[in-house]
């Protein structure tokens, strides 16, 4: 059993970098992939300090420098002081970033939508509950728990019923 679901996570991984991947390609977008992958972390953990963004971007901190210059040009990021040490400095996403990384997850939603237009009201919902239990698992939504509701917020910002 426990090789059965080994298989399906890998297949799950592989799966989802490569609908990613096709998806980044299709829109034509030649905005660097680390740029969203470093937005997408600034969106859930920020503010962080230049290393450990690098750390959670898996990246150099001379290569993070050199991106973290970059978006903070087309004012994606800010940096200021950090406050806790004053030798550090802390990036933090802009409301412009944001904007960004919303119209660009819109732009992936948009550009995928078509490969899953076959499906049926079933594998939609088999659909639906994989994503919140991936979502809940990797910190790519907020979920609110009232007496009467549960609710998962998507990456677009869409309520879903749990």
């Amino acid at each position: 059993m426990e090789s059965s679901r080994e298989q399906t996570i890998e297949t799950l991984l592989v799966s989802v970098n490569r609908l990613i991947r096709t998806a980044a390609q299709s829109t034509g977008n030649t905005t660097s992939a680390a740029v969203w992958r470093t937005l997408g972390i600034l969106e859930t953990d920020e503010p962080l300090r230049l290393g450990e963004l690098a750390a959670a971007s898996r990246v150099a901190q001379p290569t993070m420098t050199r991106l973290v210059a970059g978006m903070l040009a087309d004012g994606l990021v800010t940096r200021s002081v950090d406050p806790d040490d004053s030798r550090g400095q802390l990036i933090e996403i802009t409301d412009a970033g944001r904007a960004r990384l919303t119209a660009w997850r819109a732009t992936l939603t948009s550009t995928v939508g078509p490969m899953f237009a076959d499906l049926t009201d079933d594998d939609w919902d088999v659909l639906h509950h994989a994503s919140i239990l991936i979502a809940e698992r990797t910190r790519t939504s907020l979920t609110t728990t009232s007496t009467t509701t549960s609710t998962t917020t998507s990456l677009t910002g869409t309520e879903i019923p749990a």
